[in-house]
């Protein structure tokens, strides 16, 4: 079945409300949360470079990490968008720079199915979670691993309509791209500096009530 329209989002601080890495850093290296929230802001490594160094050194057992991954504050409307977005036709897609390994055990906890998760691959190794990503990938970013712009702009080619929901800097080049932005957090200054219309949203809640609202016209005009 052809879908009629596409919805892509970000995982982190988009369909959650607090990143993974704030999770880990808060619950297990409180006593330098102060510099590696600076050293984030300040970009002294990429930014894959910063969680690899981070998710490796946990040092957790496979099912205390498992603990850690259930603490991530996961909307709870989230689940209802994907299956509306379904019911209307369309196909939602993850696109994500943090790692597919906590994203697939939240999707699995919740009981989410066929949505297509693009991230930096993660695997349980020496008592941490080791990224992967593949320096010869299609979509391979220096920077965050994963390059969200090229990768939206191939994803887009096979629909006449897009909508985009993120939050931070690293949606920004692909959320321009959409028809339709659903931005939170520090994407909507972003997005103003660009003169770039937005849905303003503070969780998926409102998404939910959009495209309730305007369900007639998105089925009709993605047609």
């Amino acid at each position: 079945m052809t879908k009629s329209f596409l919805f892509l989002s970000d995982f982190d601080g988009t369909l959650s409300d607090k990143d993974f890495f704030h999770v880990i850093i808060d619950r297990h290296f409180a006593d330098q949360r102060e510099k590696l929230y600076d050293d984030w802001d300040k970009k002294v490594m990429t930014d894959i470079d910063y969680l690899s160094r981070l998710f490796s050194s946990i040092d957790r057992d496979q099912a205390q990490i498992d603990e850690d991954i259930d603490a991530v504050p996961f909307d709870p409307d989230a689940k209802r968008v994907i299956e509306q977005v379904k019911n209307m036709g369309g196909e939602f897609v993850v696109i994500s720079a943090g790692t597919d390994y906590y994203i697939k055990h939240i999707f699995e906890k919740q009981g989410i199915t066929d949505v297509k998760i693009y991230s930096n691959p993660g695997v349980y190794e020496n008592r941490g979670i080791q990224l992967k990503p593949d320096p010869n990938g299609t979509y391979y970013s220096e920077l965050y691993g994963i390059d969200k712009q090229k990768l939206a702009k191939d994803l887009m080619k096979d629909y006449d309509t897009v909508f985009f929901a993120g939050d931070s800097l690293p949606d920004l080049k692909a959320a321009m791209l959409a028809d339709t932005i659903f931005a939170k957090g520090k994407l909507q200054p972003l997005l103003d500096q660009e003169n770039k219309s937005y849905v303003a949203i503070t969780n998926f809640k409102d998404v939910a009530n959009y495209l309730a609202a305007h369900e007639e016209a998105i089925i009709n005009g993605s047609r």
